[in-house]
C-alpha cells in the first residue's frame, strides 16, 4: 500500500548525492502521481553483499565446500546450468536487478567483470558468511564481510581508471546496494553445535546485541565507502526452514530456540537502522522485514500456491532437510509449488514473492519506504 509511506515533511540534505536525501513529507497523491507518471524504474547501478542468499558464483571461485556449482542448482535458471546460486533460479538480487532496469550483477571474483560491465555493478556476496569474521569458518575459504568491503573499495579504483574519480564517485552515491547477514551467525556460529565457543561466551540476548553493535561498524564503513541507498534485509525464520525441521521438528513445529533468536534480532536491527539514519542525518537505509515476507508463505502456504512450506524441492531425510541438494537428492518435479528449494534457500519463485513485498510492501514489510516508491522519489529528483 503505497499511501502508508507517507511522511510528514522533507528536506534536501547537503549531501555530495542527491540520491541521499531524506525521503518525508509526500502526501499520498504526490506518491501515487510519482509512481504513476515516473518509468516503472529508472536504471542504476546495484551493488550486492552478504551470504548464500544473494551469493551469485564468488565462491566458485574458490576453495571451499560452501559451493553451488553442480545439478541440480541452477536447473531453473536460464541457462539451465548451476551458477552458484543457492537456487534452482534466480536469487532476490537476480531479481531485484531486474525490477530497477538492470542486467544481473556479476560476481565480483569473474574474471569477465570488467570494462563497461564494471559500471552495471558487482556482486560482492559469499555463501557461508556472517556479520561476525568466526561465522562459517568450517567452509573454509569465504569472503568474509570485511573483504567484500574491501573489494568495493576495490572495485572503485578499477573504476575510477574506466570513468574517472569525480564520476565513479556519483556512480557509487546513486546506486542501490543490498546487504543480507545475520542468519549464518546462529545457524553456522552460535546454535551450529550444542556449547559452541559463543553460546558459551554470550547468553542469546548478549549474542544479539554483540551482532548488532557488529553489524553497524559494517553499514557505517559501507556509507563511509559511499552507499547512499542501502536495502538492509533481517534474517528469515530460520526455525523453519527443513534443515532445522529435519533437526528438531516432529510434527512440523518451527525450532523453538532459532525462532527465539529471530525475534531478538529483526526488531533490534530494525531499531538499530533508524537509529544509524538518525545519527549521519539522512535516510540512506532501508529495512526489509524479510522475517515476514517470508512467514506469509510459511504460514499459509497455500495461498500463495505452494504445496507445502516445510518439504525442500530437494535434499534427503526427513522434510528433505538432510545434508545438500546433490545430484542424488530427491527432485520434485515442479519447483513452483515448494517454498523452500533446497535445505536452507527459498525457490525463485518465493524469491519474486519476497522482492514483490520489498518493491511495493507496506510499512509491516518495508520502512521507511518501499523500494518502488524510493526509486520514484530518486528519479523525481533527477
Amino acid at each position: 500500500m503505497v499511501h502508508s509511506h507517507c511522511r510528514a515533511s522533507s528536506t534536501m540534505a547537503s549531501s555530495s548525492s542527491f540520491f541521499a536525501t531524506s525521503a518525508t513529507t509526500l502526501c499520498s497523491f504526490l506518491t501515487l502521481t510519482l509512481l504513476a507518471f515516473a518509468p516503472r524504474t529508472e536504471a542504476r547501478p546495484f551493488f550486492v553483499f552478504g551470504d548464500s542468499l544473494v551469493d551469485n558464483g564468488n565462491n566458485n571461485y574458490l576453495i571451499t565446500s560452501a559451493r553451488a556449482d553442480a545439478p541440480p542448482y541452477g536447473i531453473d535458471h536460464p541457462s539451465h546450468r548451476p551458477t552458484g546460486r543457492f537456487s534452482n533460479g534466480l536469487n532476490i538480487a537476480d531479481i531485484i536487478s531486474e525490477h530497477i532496469g538492470m542486467e544481473p550483477t556479476m560476481p565480483y571474483l569473474s574474471p569477465h567483470l570488467k570494462g563497461k560491465k564494471l559500471l552495471v555493478g558487482a556482486n560482492f556476496a559469499s555463501a557461508g558468511v556472517g556479520i561476525l569474521n568466526d561465522t562459517g569458518i568450517q567452509f573454509m575459504n569465504i569472503i568474509r564481510i570485511d573483504k567484500q568491503l574491501e573489494y568495493f573499495q576495490q572495485y572503485q579504483t578499477r573504476v575510477s581508471s574506466l570513468i574517472g574519480a569525480k564520476h565513479t564517485k556519483a556512480l557509487v552515491n546513486q546506486a542501490l546496494v543490498l546487504i543480507t547477514l545475520g542468519g549464518n551467525d546462529f545457524v553456522n556460529n552460535y546454535y551450529l553445535i550444542p556449547f559452541s565457543a559463543r553460546s558459551r561466551q554470550f547468553a542469546l540476548p548478549d549474542y544479539v546485541e554483540y551482532l548488532i553493535s557488529e553489524y553497524h561498524k559494517i553499514l557505517r564503513k559501507l556509507f563511509d565507502l559511499g552507499a547512499r541507498r542501502v536495502l538492509v534485509t533481517g534474517t528469515g525464520p530460520m526455525g523453519c526452514v527443513p534443515a532445522e525441521l529435519a533437526q528438531h521438528s516432529r510434527t512440523g513445529e518451527c525450532a523453538v530456540e532459532l525462532t527465539r533468536a529471530a525475534h531478538m534480532f529483526n526488531p533490534q536491527l530494525s531499531r538499530m537502522l533508524e537509529d544509524l539514519n538518525h545519527e549521519i542525518g539522512l535516510h540512506v537505509f532501508v529495512a526489509a522485514n524479510t522475517y515476514q515476507m517470508h512467514m506469509d508463505f510459511i504460514s499459509n502456504p497455500r495461498a500463495y500456491g505452494f504445496v507445502t512450506s516445510k518439504i525442500a524441492c530437494c535434499g534427503q531425510g526427513p522434510y528433505n532437510g538432510v545434508g545438500l541438494c546433490t545430484p542424488a537428492s530427491n527432485l520434485c518435479p515442479n519447483r513452483d509449488i515448494y517454498a523452500f528449494w533446497d535445505p536452507f534457500h527459498p525457490s525463485e519463485r518465493a524469491n519474486r514473492i519476497i522482492v514483490s513485498q520489498i518493491m511495493a510492501g507496506d510499512n509491516n514489510y518495508m520502512k521507511p519506504l518501499n523500494l518502488s516508491t524510493i526509486m520514484a522519489l530518486d528519479y523525481s529528483r533527477l
